[in-house]
């Protein structure tokens, strides 16, 4: 007591100012206390305290000694990132979207004296990948042998960002894949107009904005599409290589001009009823819309080989496109053209006649011939008319430019073909000249048209894109092999196997595997890494390579890593499911650096017509080689027209148009060049 009278006394103040002093005192020491020690947990929230961190589910429980909280933090596990950002509950004390923890081992010294404001962090680990964005507001939690809050106050500048090894921030910290976004990142992250710009598709994404022209592949997707009704059609530019093919301006126009019409005509238009009352009546006329109706038949290769086919002569012929997709297509694709659509409306009246083939060779167009009904001053005599043009027979006529000139005056033809028929179109002189301004590049013409109609649904497209983000985007190269075996039953898988491996090993598309005995070569930094992705209904040959890369290391150092999206055994036909699959398939085979397909296979024509590649094609049997480089991209057409319309006598198909070869794999097939 003597003491704070001597205190009172020194100070000259009275007894009750003092007291109510002392007061103030012994309340302002243990808050200071408590709000030191509040501030110096990071793991405390102010709002929910550290209760709210230990029921994250995102996060492992840490355990915090609230007397000496100088231990580095616990580990966190990997889905510690919401949104780019570290989950409510850590942090110091206060939720900042750039803040982020990271568990540093540097030395203040090492801070203080080494580091200029804004400089990079960089780790070889890819685990070592989060940032810790600091200023003078916002501190993270002291580490064992970290900077204290003067340093970091000091030395690093708002904004600090950091670089792992294999990834990089934006700004606010969200995590951006450097190989391929991801479909979290497409439907959220990216803009339209983000620019992915690789050249061996795994360079790290760009910041910069994607000119409209790129998203739109160069102007051949007309814009103003619902974005969210069909991600494919303005994301699938993000997983390719730009092209080095590029539309001609005459094509463009030529697309735009048949929108007009297919938006005028098409389906629940009023120049679509008034067509569609004349065909009920069977009253045909020279003037209206013109249409031509599309059936498939056979499997998903051949039908979409036999679309793009179609949809020409539907350019080349001012008809509007119409596809009888029946539930074993639904849902496959997007609609290709804006504010209208081509599918078939369901009171088709011809809907039933479609699987009648006596019904359609009485209406076929070689019925007409043969009935000498080829007076191009005559009237027709139905308003519609079934044109084959599957393998041959009198049907393959109208590519004769003699008959163009009656076909053009019913008006719905109603086509059936599994065939890619384009090189025929070239017989016929004045569309020859036309299909030459649309496609100077001869071999462009369904690598154009297929990435102007077929985009793969959402769902679709789902199943495409998390296969390729899960296993595919940071393969330094993809390899394609597509496996298509006509006689299972009698042809040996074993055999099959030794000529894929004969093809792809001699032409060095894949490494060799050393002899278990030899020590397998020292990892490297500049190791790369190649992923083979298998399509084949059959499961063995994925396992076989599999095995052979898994027990065996490669001569050269590579790493190969080997899968298959899907192995259905045997080709199911009218299921959806199965055609879903399928297309993923194909789609995924478009993504490779790389292909190898099989003979014959118009499903691997589809895949490489739109990757834009020059297949290795291998074939079964002893001759060697046992793959053939394709001298072009485009498909085969396997039944071309082999009539000389002039002299009406069978000759060579390759003869009759230029720019054109047989295929390598099928003798008298055709092909452009």
């Amino acid at each position: 007591m003597e003491i704070f009278e001597v205190a009172k006394d020194k100070l000259g103040l009275d007894s009750k100012r003092y007291t109510t002093l002392l007061f103030a005192c012994s309340v302002a020491l243990p808050v200071s206390l408590m709000i030191l020690i509040v501030y110096q947990n990071q793991l405390f929230h102010l709002t929910g305290g550290l209760p709210k961190a230990e029921k994250s589910r995102n996060v492992t429980a840490l355990n915090v000694d609230s007397k000496n909280d100088s231990s580095p933090p616990a580990i966190i596990t990997d889905g510690r990132l919401h949104n780019g950002n570290l989950l409510p509950g850590f942090g110091n004390g206060t939720i900042s979207e750039n803040n982020s923890l990271r568990h540093t081992s540097g030395t203040d010294k090492q801070l203080n004296g080494n580091m200029a404001p804004g400089f990079w962090i960089e780790s070889g680990s890819r685990n070592d990948s989060f940032g810790n964005e600091t200023s003078s507001k916002n501190n993270s939690l002291p580490h064992a042998s970290g900077p204290d809050e003067k340093q970091l106050n000091g030395t690093l500048a708002p904004g600090f960002q950091k670089e792992s090894g294999s990834r990089n921030y934006s700004e606010n910290d969200s995590l951006l894949n450097t190989s391929r976004p991801n479909v979290k990142q497409l439907n959220e992250t990216l803009d339209p107009g983000f620019r992915k710009e690789s050249g061996s598709r795994n360079d790290s994404s760009q910041g910069n904005r994607m000119p409209e022209d790129n998203k739109l592949l160069d102007g051949l997707l007309a814009p103003g599409f619902d974005e969210r009704s069909c991600a494919s059609r303005y994301q699938s530019f993000l997983f390719r290589k730009t092209s080095l093919h590029k539309p001609s301006s005459y094509l463009l126009s030529k697309l735009r001009r048949y929108e007009d019409i297919h938006k005028r005509c098409g389906p629940h238009s009023k120049s679509y009823h008034k067509a569609f009352k004349r065909l009920k009546s069977s009253h045909g006329s020279n003037g209206g819309c013109k249409y031509i109706v599309w059936i498939p038949v056979n499997g998903l290769g051949n039908r979409m080989l036999s679309m793009a086919a179609t949809f020409l002569y539907a350019l080349l012929t001012n008809r509007v496109l119409l596809v009888n997709h029946r539930t074993d297509m639904a849902n496959l694709f997007c609609e290709p053209f804006l504010n209208t659509s081509w599918l078939l409306p369901e009171d088709f009246p011809l809907r039933n006649h479609f699987g009648r083939s006596k019904h359609r060779d009485a209406h076929s167009f070689g019925s007409m011939l043969n009935k000498s009904i080829t007076n191009t001053s005559m009237e027709p005599p139905e308003p519609y008319l079934d044109l084959n043009l599957a393998l041959g027979g009198y049907d393959q006529l109208a590519f004769c430019d003699e008959n163009q000139a009656l076909l053009r005056k019913i008006p719905w033809l109603i086509l059936l073909s599994d065939q890619y028929f384009v090189p025929s179109l070239f017989m016929i002189p004045s569309f020859n000249r036309e299909i030459s301004k649309l496609f100077p590049e001869k071999e462009t013409v369904f690598y154009h048209l297929g990435h102007y109609l077929f985009h793969p649904s959402n769902q679709v497209w789902g199943l495409i894109t998390r296969f390729y983000e899960a296993y595919l985007a940071k393969a330094d190269e993809r390899i394609g092999l597509q496996i298509r075996v006509y006689h299972e039953k009698t042809t040996p898988f074993q055999t099959v196997m030794d000529r894929i491996l004969d093809c792809v090993l001699k032409e060095k598309l894949l490494p060799e595997v050393a002899d278990t005995q030899e020590p397998a070569p020292p990892p490297s930094r500049n190791q790369t890494s190649k992923a083979i992705l298998i399509a084949s209904l059959y499961s063995e040959y994925y396992e076989n390579m599999k095995n052979m890369y898994w027990t065996r290391p490669t001569v050269t150092g590579e790493v190969i890593s080997v899968y298959q999206p899907s192995h259905e055994e045997y080709q199911h036909f009218g299921d959806n499911t199965h055609n879903m699959k399928a297309w993923a398939d194909i789609y995924l085979l478009s993504l490779c650096d790389v292909l190898v397909t099989s003979t014959w296979s118009t499903f691997g024509y589809v895949a490489h017509g739109l990757a834009g590649l020059k297949p290795w094609i291998w074939r079964m049997g002893s001759k060697n080689p046992a793959c053939q480089r394709a001298v072009s991209m485009d498909p085969c057409c396997h039944f071309p027209l082999s009539y000389d319309c002039k002299t009406r006598i069978e000759v060579n198909a390759a003869t009759l148009v230029p720019n054109t070869m047989h295929c390598e794999d099928r003798k008298n097939g055709l092909k452009l060049v």
